[in-house]
């Protein structure tokens, strides 16, 4: 009876083991992929680009279309409702279409 535990145990240690070292396997090639993607960004602004504006643009593709365009028309109102879209095309036709 006594043998049934102590295997029980030494079978919780190693999952426990196994699991921990996943964690810091998934831990380093996480680290990896950051360095990539900075190497990357690093690599666009050596090219001229606006990295904010690459960042932005990473993060909406990953929303879904419904998801985005309601937070690009809440940014839009909050922008017309604090005077700075006025006198643009932009801000004119988020004037009207509230409006409406």
């Amino acid at each position: 009876m006594a043998e049934a535990g102590h295997n029980s145990e030494n079978f919780a240690k190693d999952q426990l083991k196994a699991i921990i070292e996943r964690v810091e396997r998934l831990e380093e090639e996480k680290k990896t992929i950051s360095d990539d993607i900075r190497d990357v960004y690093a690599e666009a602004k050596g090219n001229g680009f606006d990295v904010k504006a690459l960042r932005t643009i990473v993060r909406m593709r990953k929303q879904d279309a419904n998801e985005r365009a309601e937070q690009e028309t809440i940014l839009e109102t909050y922008m017309v409702a604090l005077g700075m879209l006025a006198g643009t095309p932009l801000g004119d036709a988020a004037f009207a279409r509230a409006v409406a």
